[in-house]
């Protein structure tokens, strides 16, 4: 059974009370850090202030760099599955040629 911890994170002057495991608690508390630069950057390069409004920002952001990083992920799969099923036929074609070539072989020296 999982250790479970209560944490509390502020986001945005705002706090969120959460109940995660003991073991994933780094993860949150960096993504929180992350937000919270995020925040800041975009309060100082835009005249936006309100903290709802920036979480609503920065959420867009992470999000659509996700979106892009699965993106990307998506297309190396695909580019690794063409890849492998072509490894695959061309393993089959060379193996069949092959075949041939050794029975060919065996007519050429064993005439009657």
């Amino acid at each position: 059974m999982s250790d479970y911890i209560k944490i509390k994170l502020n986001i945005g002057d705002r706090l969120y009370p959460l109940t995660i495991e003991r073991s994933q608690e780094i993860f949150f508390r960096d993504a929180v850090k992350k937000i919270e630069s995020s925040i800041k950057k975009l309060e100082e390069n835009y005249s936006v202030r309100d903290k709802q409004d920036l979480l609503a920002m920065t959420c867009i952001q992470f999000v659509a760099k996700l979106q892009q990083n699965l993106s990307n992920n998506n297309k190396i799969d695909e580019f690794e599955n063409l890849f492998f099923k072509d490894s695959d036929i061309t393993f089959v074609i060379s193996t069949n040629l092959k075949n041939k070539a050794n029975k060919v072989t065996k007519n050429v020296f064993f005439l009657p």
